[in-house]
């Protein structure tokens, strides 16, 4: 069903497509005032049910049915995903590959060896991170969206081509599975940890297109230990950026989601 946009919101020219049964609307091109917008389509989208989205209107899509994020029991699933993820995994943490072992094909002078992962500091699962703690130091969902869409508008050069989105959604957390960002991240349980986000960490989803996925966080992890058990939610999120691609050594990505209030995933 078409819905109204917001009377006190003024947006660009527009149309609506139809994303499965749902409609969603897609501007012709980004507004020029997109940040100073942003705050106030989050806080509109409160009243209204319509999340802003930065992506590509004509990118494949398949619309994930809410059931199958629904089905997700979180903590459960994490937890063997973890025991999968450790057992492939602590040969590499252990045993690494000596650096002077090089592919047939390499040139010793062109080689950079992988530095060594000693992976997460954990032999069980941990449980889910606690939620961020509310500070005086901290900001509003609206205020980190806004900072969150100002970075991704200076640094990645690609978003200059996208649209804005308003997708009809219960919360933030369910947009890219109405909007059926396509992509080979696994929808039902990125969009359970997007919930689950939403609750501990104010995060909120600001762009996907191709393979990428922002969301902007209100209540980051504070300190290194909160922010190791939370950095283990992102590996087991499959994103290929934190896993592979390239490969970081868990230490490092923990101790830069430190107060960081933005976080970015991508999968090839």
């Amino acid at each position: 069903m078409v819905f109204a946009l917001p009377d006190e919101l003024p947006l660009p020219s527009g149309r609506f497509e139809s994303r499965g049964e749902v409609e969603v609307w897609f501007s012709d091109e980004l507004p020029e005032d997109l940040v100073e917008l942003w705050p106030r389509l989050l806080e509109s989208a409160e009243v209204t049910g319509l999340y802003p989205f930065i992506c590509w209107r004509d990118d494949p899509y398949q619309p994930t049915d809410l059931s199958e994020v629904d089905a997700v029991r979180l903590d459960a699933v994490l937890a063997a995903d973890f025991v999968e993820y450790r057992r492939r995994r602590l040969p590499y943490w252990s045993n690494p590959p000596s650096a002077d072992v090089l592919p047939d094909d390499d040139d010793p002078e062109d080689f950079a060896p992988w530095p060594h992962d000693p992976g997460p500091p954990f032999e069980s699962w941990p449980g889910l991170a606690a939620g961020g703690a509310d500070t005086n130091a901290g900001v509003s969902a609206a205020e980190a969206g806004q900072r969150a869409v100002e970075d991704l508008l200076g640094d990645e050069p690609f978003v200059h081509t996208c649209q804005l989105a308003l997708v009809p959604a219960q919360r933030s957390a369910d947009v890219p599975a109405i909007v059926g960002w396509a992509a080979e991240a696994p929808l039902p349980l990125l969009c359970a940890l997007l919930r689950s986000w939403e609750e501990r960490f104010g995060a909120r989803v600001v762009s996907g297109f191709g393979g990428a996925l922002t969301v902007s966080v209100a209540r980051p992890p504070l300190d290194v230990p909160h922010a190791e058990q939370l950095a283990l939610e992102h590996v087991l999120s499959t994103a290929d950026n934190i896993v592979d691609d390239p490969p970081t050594p868990f230490p490092e990505y923990a101790n830069g989601m430190v107060g960081r209030h933005q976080w970015r995933f991508w999968w090839d």
